[in-house]
């Protein structure tokens, strides 16, 4: 019995030994940067940077594989903090939330059937394009709020509504709308087309109250074509987010009301 316990006393001093000289000649040092810049992310964990959770991103920053400034929810001060610790310059960013572009609310926009199905925009599109009868605009049934992290998705009147100062930016509604309408703009942007349909005005109008009708009259209120504020796909007014417009006054006198002032929800104003 003595024998067998000093045999297995033995193996133990021996594995004990093995494992030591493994730890100090095999192991690999984590770059402590790493901590660093885990440390000074938002920790949202929303993927919007393009890597799988903030530890992922600081990992691929330290390497220099990813660029500094993908985080949306950390923002600028998160750049700053993270170039400091890299020793790089911090990249320029501007924030930028999520819109719907669409405003045809129950009472403006036509539905063509009753959906008893899940609750879900995905699933009732599949269910011949939704109950909708604008076939580009939003169904309401909150595939883009069960998606958001930050909870900065409602929805009201059978339309989704963004908190502008809940929403970080992340994309993923973006990538759960199957009807594509919703889109990341920049949160400094005031002047937004709310609408999605492309095709001309009087099949648009037999639809919904308030969508573009292709008109042009924005563009013309904001200096012409020559000022570059909009951009126009098939009918449908776009605003160029690298140039927006800036006088409030064309939204009044958009004839189809589907123009708005900074239509996020939630801003305090």
């Amino acid at each position: 019995m003595v024998i067998a316990i000093l045999i297995i006393a033995g193996i133990g001093l021996v594995a004990a030994i093995a494992l030591a000289v493994a730890d100090k000649y095999l192991s690999v040092k984590e770059d402590p940067r790493i901590g660093m810049v885990t440390a000074e992310l938002p920790g949202a964990n929303c993927g919007g940077c393009g890597f799988a959770g903030c530890d992922g991103y600081a990992r691929a920053l330290v390497a220099g594989t990813a660029p500094n400034g993908a985080c949306a929810a950390g923002g600028e001060a998160c750049a700053k903090a993270i170039a400091k610790i890299l020793g790089v310059e911090a990249t320029a960013t501007e924030k930028r939330v999520a819109l719907v572009k669409c405003c045809g609310t129950r009472s403006e926009a036509i539905r063509v059937g009753d959906y008893n199905g899940i609750c879900d925009c995905s699933v009732a599109a599949m269910t011949a394009g939704g109950d909708k009868g604008c076939k580009y605009g939003c169904l309401g049934y909150g595939a883009c709020a069960n998606v958001c992290s930050m909870h900065a998705i409602s929805i009201v009147d059978g339309l989704a509504k963004v908190d502008k100062r809940l929403c970080i930016g992340c994309g993923k509604c973006v990538t759960a709308c199957p009807k594509n309408l919703i889109e990341l703009v920049p949160a400094s942007a005031t002047i937004h087309v709310l609408c999605n349909n492309p095709v001309r005005g009087p099949e648009v109008r037999k639809v919904c109250g308030v969508g573009c009708m292709g008109c042009h009259l924005c563009e013309k209120n904001s200096g012409g074509k020559e000022a570059n504020h909009f951009t126009f796909q098939g009918f449908l007014a776009k605003v160029n987010y690298e140039n927006p417009p800036t006088d409030e006054q064309i939204v009044a006198k958009c004839p189809a009301g589907c123009m708005s002032v900074d239509p996020h929800w939630g801003t305090g104003e």
